[in-house]
């Protein structure tokens, strides 16, 4: 897997949807090959109006794989994808 991958999920603080994204990454089997952010879209006036209550916004990159819910499968195509 390539080392340049990284992922970036959007959340806002107590959303249940996000921990739990958030929590099923962590476990995920290829997550210790990937870097992984979380943003708080709250802390940022532009992202807060671009994704609202859209949260949480999986990206692959700079490419949105998935939101409200993790899709695994989803996922691991666009991996596969980016080799």
């Amino acid at each position: 897997m390539s080392s340049d991958l990284f992922l970036t999920v959007y959340s806002r603080r107590g959303c249940p949807a996000c921990e739990d994204m958030i929590a099923e990454l962590e476990f995920a089997p290829f997550s210790q090959a990937l870097s992984m952010a979380v943003i708080d879209v709250d802390t940022d006036p532009e992202l807060a109006q671009k994704y609202g209550w859209h949260v949480p916004v999986l990206m692959l990159n700079e490419n949105e794989v998935c939101r409200h819910s993790l899709d695994l499968e989803k996922l691991r195509s666009c991996l596969a994808e980016q080799g």
